[in-house]
């Protein structure tokens, strides 16, 4: 029995997001019999833009582009504190460019490796939290920089400049928050770091590259999504099947439960009603608030059912995604890097991130909500 339980579990623990959002929409079913009405939940081209950058960014992250680059600013400095900023700062850019989960997954390590190499593994909890929070409030400035953006950018149709302006005030508080804190938790000791160079193919990196703007073009709406579709993966696929082979499906399949439990919420009409009447109160804080239960992504499919105030709900699933582990995909993925490069150092980092996170939480919301009030 124990055997049988094994691998099921072990799914469980490996993508607690995937499974919470599979039978969410699995008891949604009972109360909405599945219908023709199903099909219409689906954002195919949110689904399809998702899927295009994470397959480049894999095909880019198995060159070692994201590596040499990363390694190459932070050869630049040779403090502790320098660093670290950098690593923080890549990290940040890194959201904005191939969204938040995917910056971690190619970030987080090298945090791990300029630490180890030099000795500063006093600083491996600080600067994990720290490129967690940089990944999700850098991603924000952007449509594909976090997946709830590409989500509500797509669903409500926000022009781009109008995208820009609603999220530049909590973007640049974030850069401030985040460099005071590196100023003020990191010295300035000196290191040094070595290890052997890595050089880059040209043909593929530059393939890789024309392949990358291509999906952001089909992202700001510049050619239709089923040219994407149809491009990319057949040209990863000849060039690199692994990259695809190394997508995260999970979080695609997350979209899909939760487009499916969202749609199906939507046509409960006493859920309907409450949230119609808590969003016409606060449409920021729900928002902020039901990220640190549900997460940010299922917030923003969710709650996009039920308001037309896509300011608001924008904000909100942006600086949501810090408070608990929970509030953000992307938050999970560096409590897990955490735990497999320092274990049995758990409590601590949870004592730390929550102390940052809840930090950055209340002053981002408390400054937005003053900024509303003028």
């Amino acid at each position: 029995m124990k055997k049988f339980l094994a691998k099921p579990l072990s799914f469980v623990k490996k993508n607690p997001v995937l499974t919470i959002s599979f039978f969410a929409a699995l008891i949604t079913c009972f109360f909405v019999p599945i219908d023709k009405e199903y099909i219409d939940y689906f954002d195919f081209k949110t689904l399809t833009c998702l899927f295009c950058v994470l397959a480049v960014v894999c095909a880019l992250k198995n060159i070692n582009f994201f590596y040499v680059l990363a390694r190459k600013i932070v050869e630049l400095f040779r403090t502790a504190r320098l660093a670290i900023l950098a690593l923080v700062y890549i990290t940040f850019i890194g959201s904005m460019l191939i969204a938040n989960d995917m910056a971690l997954l190619t970030f987080l390590p090298l945090g791990y490796f300029v630490l180890h190499r030099t000795h500063k593994e006093e600083y491996m909890a600080f600067t994990f939290i720290m490129q967690n929070i940089a990944a999700n409030l850098g991603g924000m400035l952007t449509p594909f920089g976090n997946p709830q953006n590409l989500y509500l950018y797509s669903k409500f149709n926000i022009p781009t400049g109008e995208f820009t302006l609603i999220m530049l005030p909590p973007f640049l508080l974030s850069v401030l928050l985040i460099t005071l804190c590196c100023i003020v938790f990191v010295k300035p000791e000196g290191l040094r770091l070595s290890g052997k160079k890595i050089y880059l193919s040209r043909r593929r990196t530059s393939i890789y590259l024309a392949l990358f703007a291509l999906a952001i073009l089909i992202v700001f709406r510049g050619i239709p999504y089923w040219v994407g579709l149809l491009i990319i993966p057949a040209a990863i696929g000849v060039l690199d099947f692994k990259a695809l082979k190394s997508v995260d499906y999970g979080l695609l399949f997350t979209f899909v439960f939760f487009f499916i439990f969202s749609g199906n919420m939507s046509r409960i009409e006493v859920v309907r009603e409450l949230f119609m009447w808590l969003l016409e109160k606060n449409t920021l804080l729900v928002s902020v608030t039901s990220c640190q239960v549900i997460s940010n992504v299922p917030t923003a499919i969710l709650l996009s059912q039920f308001t037309e105030n896509y300011a608001d709900l924008l904000v909100g699933v942006n600086i949501g995604g810090v408070g608990t582990l929970i509030a953000s995909l992307a938050s999970l993925i560096t409590f897990r890097e955490y735990n497999r490069v320092s274990p049995g150092k758990t409590l601590k980092y949870i004592v730390e991130f929550s102390l940052f996170n809840f930090g950055f939480l209340i002053i981002l919301t408390s400054f937005m909500m003053l900024l509303k009030e003028f």
